[in-house]
């Protein structure tokens, strides 16, 4: 039997008009139970004060790996792939390691000795706190959007009006319950709303289009991406709610909700690994630098744009039968209206010239007439071919336009 129907048997006897004494049978079982679960915690705790005060590390070694193994969000944090190490065993050994190192630096053991905590109380601190406060932070660091977003979601589940509790019947000891595991669902939605299986939920929310991200930098370091506005976020989470049509545990919700999200987790990890014996799997970068064939088929490919140039040049040379006036002019149509980074327009090339415009236009025709006479069978060789005119015209236009006028 479930121990919330025991209490629940209880209290639909009792009249909702007539006051609760002391005296009432309705008190008993919580008077019973507190002794009870406290007797039931301090059998289970193992012999932290005896093992502190004998120094035996062997010991409280064991009795870290216990609540380790046993802990359900060392559980949980295996199945979502924060314990990656192959075998349980030694994940679990690993994190013992680590939480040992802990509280061994921030002299935790001194302190359950120095304020006498008993063997309960001291089994109690290390499983709900050090341990959970371990797995929180290497959880923020591994998946920080989604951890973020995991938060913001099962706050407004609790906080706006739009969302109530399914399983609850409004007494003290429902609150206790893990947040995950409650259920929520819309409040306009009646009492006896049936929930759906985890399959067809999948089904129904993958209906709703993912939201665009706000890119917005938020926090206070101004590093990272607000992703969803609050409002939109829990317009989300009604839409995800009435496309399932059901009230759902906050853990589901979480997940069905996030999956209509852009969510990027971040999490740079070294590509060689940090211990070089370990049998993992090592990764060589790849050498982005030139090799000798690359250098070889560069130094080629120079020598072809050169050469392309030079027979480019020669061209519009004859083009105004070998003039020099108007071949500078020339070079200096090319290079304003085609080469140069200004973008002049050609009034303003005119200007600079000290020509005309219908002169500028001419040239630029006959221009074009001898690029289109070359024939580049490559994108990469007509870039060449440009970056090596670009620095041969850059030495032969003068740099006064008055210069370049007379």
């Amino acid at each position: 039997m479930h121990p919330l129907s025991f209490f629940r048997d209880n209290t639909t006897v009792k009249s909702i008009t007539q006051k609760t004494t002391p005296e009432m049978n309705v008190s008993v079982p919580r008077e019973v139970s507190r002794p009870s679960r406290s007797a039931e915690r301090a059998s289970r705790a193992g012999h932290w004060v005896e093992s502190l005060r004998n120094s035996d590390v062997n010991r409280l070694w064991a009795e870290l790996h216990r609540i380790v193994s046993n802990h359900p969000l060392v559980r949980a944090s295996r199945s979502a792939g924060l314990l990656i190490e192959e075998g349980a065993s030694s994940a679990y050994t690993d994190l013992t390691q680590e939480l040992f190192v802990q509280l061994l630096t921030k002299s935790r053991f001194q302190h359950y000795l120095d304020t006498a905590m008993t063997d309960a109380e001291i089994e109690c601190e290390i499983g709900q706190i050090e341990l959970t406060n371990l797995l929180t932070a290497e959880l923020r660091k591994r998946h920080p959007e989604s951890y973020r977003l995991a938060r913001r979601i099962s706050t407004l589940i609790q906080s706006s009006a739009n969302f109530r509790r399914f399983d609850s019947s409004g007494t003290n000891d429902e609150q206790h319950r893990r947040l995950a595991d409650r259920v929520y669902g819309l409040s306009e939605w009646p009492d006896k709303k049936p929930g759906r299986g985890s399959h067809e939920m999948e089904q129904r929310a993958h209906m709703i289009p993912v939201r665009q991200r706000d890119t917005r930098m938020v926090g206070c370091t101004g590093d990272a991406q607000i992703v969803i506005s609050n409002s939109d976020l829990e317009d989300l989470i009604v839409s995800v709610l009435e496309a399932i049509d059901g009230p759902a545990d906050v853990r589901s919700l979480r997940s069905l909700v996030m999956s209509r999200l852009p969510v990027m987790d971040i999490y740079l990890v070294p590509l060689g690994g940090d211990d070089p014996d370990s049998d993992g799997p090592h990764y060589d970068p790849a050498d982005l630098r030139e090799n000798p064939e690359e250098s070889l088929l560069r130094h080629e490919s120079q020598q072809e744009a050169a050469g392309s140039v030079d027979k480019f040049l020669t061209n519009l040379r004859g083009n105004v039968r070998g003039k020099i006036k108007q071949y500078n002019r020339m070079l200096g149509v090319l290079w304003h209206c085609y080469l140069s980074t200004d973008h002049a327009t050609q009034l303003e090339v005119a200007a600079t010239l000290g020509v005309s415009d219908s002169l500028v236009s001419d040239y630029r025709r006959r221009i074009e007439q001898e690029l289109r006479a070359l024939s580049f069978t490559e994108v990469e060789e007509a870039r060449m071919f440009e970056l090596a005119l670009r620095e041969r015209v850059r030495t032969m236009v003068p740099v006064d336009a008055e210069v370049m006028a007379s």
